[in-house]
């Protein structure tokens, strides 16, 4: 496993500056959950396939020693976990013990497998980074804080952003990344159908 880790295409697509790009990556992290539904692009890292640019810049931001990653589906693989491996450091574990979680829409299911927190502790929750074809600012529409009126986001669905919207002040937080871009869904954010009241 080590010598996986430690291969030359584990060890590149990392920042080339990784003080200087973890701070400005995670601004426009920080921008994206600020302001649900805003798309933000994220740049400065190449990971292996199938993972975009936009998760990837997320997982050498946000992930440490300290934090249990989940890979689902098709991004379960050696690359991924060797590249994982050695530019952050991040154990890959399993789906209820994840603190990020990067997959497909269909391979996350069921949301029901992640921590929403406790009472006590609603942040000890897992954040799933959803990978998607493509993201626009159209769709479902968003409400909540962050957002001046309503914002409108291509999610996967409705329904489970509904369901998870009711467990608050637990539940689950989202982003979709496409590519390079990135947005955010927050457990306080509220989700209709477009055209619903």
């Amino acid at each position: 496993m080590l010598a996986t880790a430690t291969s030359t295409s584990a060890m590149q697509g990392g920042f080339s500056d990784v003080p200087t790009e973890a701070a400005r990556q995670f601004r426009a992290i920080m921008n994206a959950i600020a302001r649900p539904g805003r798309i933000e692009t994220l740049d400065g890292a190449t990971p292996p396939a199938p993972m975009s640019v936009a998760a990837g810049v997320m997982v050498l931001t946000l992930c440490d020693p300290d934090t249990g990653l989940h890979l689902a589906g098709d991004h379960d693989t050696p690359d991924i976990r060797a590249w994982v491996q050695f530019h952050t450091g991040a154990p890959i574990v399993p789906a209820e013990d994840a603190d990020f979680v990067i997959g497909r829409w269909d391979a996350l299911a069921p949301l029901t497998a992640y921590a929403i927190g406790t009472p006590e502790y609603p942040d000890r929750s897992a954040t799933l980074i959803v990978e998607m074809d493509e993201l626009s600012s159209t769709g479902a529409t968003l409400t909540g804080p962050g957002i001046k009126d309503t914002a409108r986001l291509s999610l996967p669905e409705t329904e489970a952003f509904q369901r998870n919207a009711l467990l608050f002040p637990l539940g689950l937080d989202f982003f979709f990344c496409a590519d390079t871009r990135l947005a955010s869904l927050p457990r306080t954010t509220k989700v209709t159908e477009r055209g619903a009241s």
